[in-house]
């Protein structure tokens, strides 16, 4: 009876997952999707806690369990609660990597269960369905060790760079010592498997610690331009590695989740790289960004026009079409409310106002999708960048907030740049070009841009929320 009812718990938390995914595809409706899937979730987990038997006996443990989850809650919540707009990519790949380190572990608690296991049930397991029963037994082990470590390691990595705690770091030949270091570890995890050797054990942990310096060194050299990548790519490893454990324990809906989260990283990882015109190969290989100072980048140099708040009050009040550019330097002064204010500010003197949203704008995938949702920005007031590109001929103003690299027009123009082929909002199209930056330092990718010393630029500087108020004020008193 309770198998039935939790097998039926199961097919429910399933078409949640795939109901949720399916509503996260839009910003309107991406919030309560994240809700559907989250209670399809504590379905599954609830379920199996209570229903779930083995050999007629339930799971036990509650005491333990419940503590784990109300560590859980409370952690996650508190971190979810403090986390600045601007710290979301690095705590989402952390929390990722926390995925990956529960698959390892389940692998790591599973083959400690094979070790110690009553050489009687071994023996019954290799009569019962052969060799092939054992070996497939350690194939999923093995698969869920590789790639959840590779994914764990890989995204505390990427955490560290993301909130400036660690550099990019390379030497002469990594790319052959990542190869090399990929093929032992394959080499071993195959001789584990056929071989079935008399001592697993030395086998088994070797492979664990290699794939956590493989993941170490996966992650070290790729420059923070392919971050968003990179964290899509690392997700789709540890939905992967959760699938190992839902085959590992005959579990529909760990096999589902895996699966759904593997396949949707993937995907995401796909079309990050086609917004950028980058194979993935040459985004794991070529290290963009990490090396751009050294590499060819454009030292463009030369003189740049500054503009004052009144002028750039005037301009924007008195044209017809204005876009908005978010990007890092917007989220980094938490300045998307009083940008929203000046939107509507502008609307009412009668201006068209709308943002140009660029596929790796930020540190992660729709960065500034979900930064302008939080100051209830109206979703159809942004613009994907195909769009946009074919509406800033007839702009007016465009005004651009701490992005960088995604306007750079050596994407276009500089073979020589690490930018090349990138494809790149095209603001340079519209009647004026408003910079807003701290500085004319670089930005994430480490080359100059170009932009800026182009005839319609001009630079607004200064830290955005601050410039934002003074703009707002300015417009309102004219």
């Amino acid at each position: 009876m309770y198998s039935s009812l939790l097998t039926f718990f199961y097919l429910i938390a399933s078409v949640t997952f795939i109901v949720g995914l399916k509503m996260l595809s839009h910003p309107a409706s991406a919030r309560k999707g994240n809700m559907v899937a989250a209670i399809g979730m504590a379905i599954a987990v609830l379920g199996t806690i209570f229903l779930y038997e083995k050999e007629g006996e339930p799971l036990g443990n509650y005491g333990w369990i419940f503590s784990g989850i109300l560590l859980g809650t409370i952690l996650g919540t508190l971190s979810a609660k403090r986390v600045k707009m601007t710290a979301m990519p690095e705590m989402v790949s952390l929390f990722n990597g926390m995925g990956g380190a529960c698959a390892a572990l389940i692998s790591l608690v599973e083959f400690d269960h094979l070790l110690h296991a009553d050489p009687i049930n071994i023996l019954a397991m290799a009569m019962n369905g052969g060799v092939a029963a054992l070996q497939g037994f350690l194939l999923i082990v093995l698969l869920g060790l590789i790639i959840g470590s590779i994914s764990f390691a890989g995204s505390v990595i990427a955490w560290g760079k993301l909130n400036g705690s660690m550099k990019d770091f390379s030497f002469p030949g990594q790319h052959i010592f990542n190869l090399l270091l990929m093929a032992i570890i394959l080499g071993l995890a195959g001789y584990l498997i056929l071989a079935l050797p008399a001592n697993p054990a030395y086998y088994f942990y070797a492979i664990f610690a290699l794939s956590i310096l493989y993941g170490l060194f996966f992650v070290f050299p790729i420059g923070g331009a392919d971050m968003p990548v990179v964290i899509s790519l690392l997700n789709s490893f540890t939905g992967v590695a959760a699938a190992c454990g839902g085959f590992l324990y005959d579990n529909k809906v760990m096999l589902t989740g895996g699966i759904l989260v593997g396949a949707a990283g993937t995907l995401l990882t796909i079309l990050m790289c086609k917004a950028m015109n980058r194979s993935l190969a040459n985004v794991l290989i070529g290290s963009f960004g990490a090396s751009a100072k050294s590499t060819g980048a454009t030292q463009t140099g030369g003189s740049y026009k500054e503009i004052s708040l009144s002028d750039t009050a005037v301009l924007m009040s008195y044209a017809n079409k204005v876009y908005i550019v978010p990007g890092y330097g917007l989220a980094v002064a938490q300045a998307q409310h009083i940008c929203h204010e000046l939107e509507k500010l502008l609307e009412s003197k009668g201006v068209e106002v709308n943002y140009a949203i660029h596929p790796v704008a930020g540190r992660m995938p729709g960065h500034m999708n979900v930064l302008l949702a939080e100051a209830d920005v109206p979703y159809d007031k942004l613009r994907e960048m195909e769009q946009a590109n074919e509406e800033f001929g007839t702009t007016d103003v465009v005004l651009i907030l701490g992005a960088n690299d995604v306007v750079n027009p050596a994407a276009k123009t500089d073979p020589a740049s690490p930018i090349y082929g990138m494809p790149i909002l095209d603001v340079e199209l519209a009647k004026h070009v408003i910079v807003n930056k701290r500085s004319m330092k670089p930005g994430y990718a480490g080359i100059e841009n170009e932009l800026f010393f182009r005839p319609k630029t001009s630079m607004l500087f200064g830290d955005a929320k601050k410039v934002l108020q003074d703009l707002v004020a300015e417009i309102k008193s004219l």
